[in-house]
């Protein structure tokens, strides 16, 4: 096993910058702290620096929310993902090269403290009111940013101040902490935002009271079905095979037993979504926000982010209308309902085949409809930009006014829409009491009337056969029909959101990815004939689309990887549990260790099944059962 010793002893000075790595050490630029932060107009620009942490629309072929699912099997681009399969995902050298960073966290607790005492101090000119919200802001973004922490890492260290260049203090404080205190943490940075911030922002785009509520809801879904499902793992804090159990030989749940704590982060999730759904009505048209240019006003949009075609303006519309080098999987696809409720399985002739794209689009949910292009010839015939590798284009984000320009987009994007409140509420409320009590009925048939399906969701229950259902999420332990659909709808609502990875996740639904094809559309019925009568005709090459093969029915789908023999996904993915975390990077856990020679007791403990070592691939033996 190479330690990397060597690493150590040739690069002088290397703990001190890995204690700049770890802590990002750079200077807070924003002038002088005597005359700067002593106004709520001070205190508003230093927030502003936060927003670009959320997703955005992106240049031309360069992304946006609309790609952020080929991180799942929702989406897909041509390449593989080396998260699904071993022999190619390493442990970093230095931090820079990993999601391990803290700059964000260090900014917000510079300015956490520093307007705390001047509050106290009455230092700060402004309306209180506006020096709350300003306050409350960042520690939304403390927040936020932790959250991103916890769903790569699980256990990451709580650090709420600013911590001086003192490797003695600095190993201490960076101890990693067990990921259910680092979401308590997060919670309570969240309910001082919603007693600091106002119902309503202070001007278009900020952030409001509502954000804060459902980022709390998300955060405590996240903890309590992560903590269920992946319940006596090595991934879990409370049992033997935890890696922080060394480092914590005497922990207790805060709540007292292991169900008492998932239930007290499902009663939080419960209490915050319904704030926010029980006043956020649902918006009647899908599509009208992710394609227009203002949707601040609608009561849907908690938040938003607008651009100006000579400012910021974005290239999404114009690579959508060319496909997009993206596209829809057969299982998300298939995943969505008949418009009378039914799953395609059971709705017999009203399901019209999949054998083109019109017919697959026939009769179904709404949200499916306004998503996937309903194109005759979908863009296949190359690997390059401007075709998508599944042949379900992406229509979602598509707004076809604005598809002529590649830097002058500006349809605005949603950042938080409260039908996540809803489906929060209604998975975070069946865990809790198994049954659907409470607002459940009224939530779930808001959801299925805007998607203009049956909002009879007890026939789709018990039409649903969870061994028809090719989703991962519908193989999971304990899961039955009604969680299943619990969990579809939140699959569907958010279609090219982003929002899969995590959910799969904490579901533990990855276990489940073994041999799997991420698959297109069925091309080898009837639509390559369309590509042959084209005018000029379009040559399916081999090199570019998997082809037909009379003894296997299923290869009448597109099969992505099942070009290039070479590709390590040409037989599927494989997903290696050690992967449901990402590994610490070496310059991390050198940092905290006593010497070089003793890694294993570093205070920052690696994650399961990856080595303390660079360059190496997790260990696929690992027991993190």
């Amino acid at each position: 096993m190479k330690k990397y010793i060597t690493l150590f002893l040739v690069m002088g000075g290397f703990l001190l910058s890995s204690c700049e790595d770890f802590l990002q050490r750079e200077p807070l630029d924003f002038g002088n702290e005597n005359i700067f932060l002593k106004s709520t107009k001070d205190m508003a620009y230093f927030a502003n620096t936060f927003y670009s942490l959320f997703p955005s629309n992106k240049s031309y072929m360069n992304g946006g929310p609309y790609r952020d699912d080929e991180n799942s099997d929702n989406q897909t681009s041509f390449w593989s993902n080396s998260n699904f399969y071993p022999g190619v995902k390493e442990v970093p050298k230095l931090g820079d090269n990993s999601a391990w960073k803290f700059t964000t966290i260090r900014q917000c607790n510079y300015f956490i403290n520093l307007i705390r005492e001047r509050i106290e101090n009455k230092e700060i000119t402004g309306t209180e009111k506006e020096i709350n919200h300003y306050l409350g802001e960042v520690y939304f973004f403390r927040a936020y940013d932790y959250y991103r922490l916890l769903t790569n890492y699980g256990d990451v260290p709580i650090i709420d101040k600013v911590l001086p260049d003192d490797i003695s203090i600095l190993k201490v404080s960076t101890r990693r902490a067990p990921r259910n205190e680092v979401a308590r943490f997060m919670i309570r940075d969240l309910e001082i935002a919603d007693s600091l911030m106002m119902e309503t922002a202070p001007s278009t785009g900020r952030l409001s009271r509502d954000c804060a509520r459902l980022m709390l809801a998300r955060v405590a879904l996240f903890e309590a079905t992560w903590e269920k499902y992946h319940a006596g793992t090595c991934f879990v804090p409370g049992n033997a095979k935890w890696v922080g159990a060394k480092m914590h030989p005497d922990f207790t749940f805060k709540a007292g037993s292991a169900e008492a704590e998932i239930n007290f982060f499902l009663d939080k999730a419960i209490e915050y979504s319904d704030m926010v759904a029980k006043v956020r009505p649902l918006c009647k048209d899908y599509k009208k926000m992710f394609t227009s240019d203002v949707i601040d006003t609608i009561p849907e949009v908690l938040l938003a982010k607008s651009y100006v075609a000579t400012v910021n303006g974005h290239g999404v519309n114009r690579a959508l209308s060319l496909a997009g080098k993206t596209g829809y999987t057969r299982s998300l696809v298939e995943s969505f309902l008949m418009n009378n409720g039914l799953p395609i399985y059971a709705a017999g002739d009203y399901y019209q085949s999949d054998i083109t794209i019109e017919r697959v689009l026939a009769h179904r949910d709404n949200r499916l409809v306004e998503s996937l292009n309903n194109v005759f010839l979908p863009r296949i015939g190359s690997r390059d930009n401007e075709y998508t590798p599944t042949g379900y284009q992406v229509s979602k984000w598509l707004n076809p006014d604005q598809a002529g320009s590649e830097t002058g987009g500006t349809t605005a994007n949603p950042i938080f829409r409260a039908a996540e409140a809803y489906c929060i509420y209604l998975e975070a409320y069946y865990e809790r009491h198994k049954d659907l009590g409470g607002n459940c009925d009224s939530y779930w048939r808001a959801l299925r009337d805007r998607a203009k399906t049956n909002s009879d969701y007890m026939l789709t229950i018990s039409r649903t056969d969870l061994s028809q259902e090719r989703d991962l999420a519908a193989k999971t332990k304990g899961i039955d029909a009604t969680l299943y659909n619990i969990r579809r709808e939140r699959r569907c609502e958010f279609i090219a959101e982003g929002m899969r990875l995590n959910d799969l996740k904490r579901w533990r639904a990855l276990d489940n990815m073994v041999n799997y094809d991420m698959m297109g559309m069925n091309l080898w019925d009837v639509m390559f004939r369309r590509y042959a009568n084209a005018e000029p005709p379009i040559t399916l090459k081999e090199d570019v689309i998997s082809q037909y093969d009379p003894g296997d029915p299923e290869s009448k789908y597109i099969r992505v990887f099942r070009v290039n023999e070479s590709d390590k996904a040409y037989n599927g993915y494989n997903f290696p549990k050690p992967h449901y975390l990402e590994p610490i990077p070496l310059s991390e856990i050198l940092l905290t260790a006593g010497d070089a020679t003793d890694l294993e007791n570093s205070n920052i403990y690696q994650n399961p099944g990856w080595p303390i070592e660079t360059g190496s691939v997790a260990d696929y033996t690992y027991d993190c059962d």
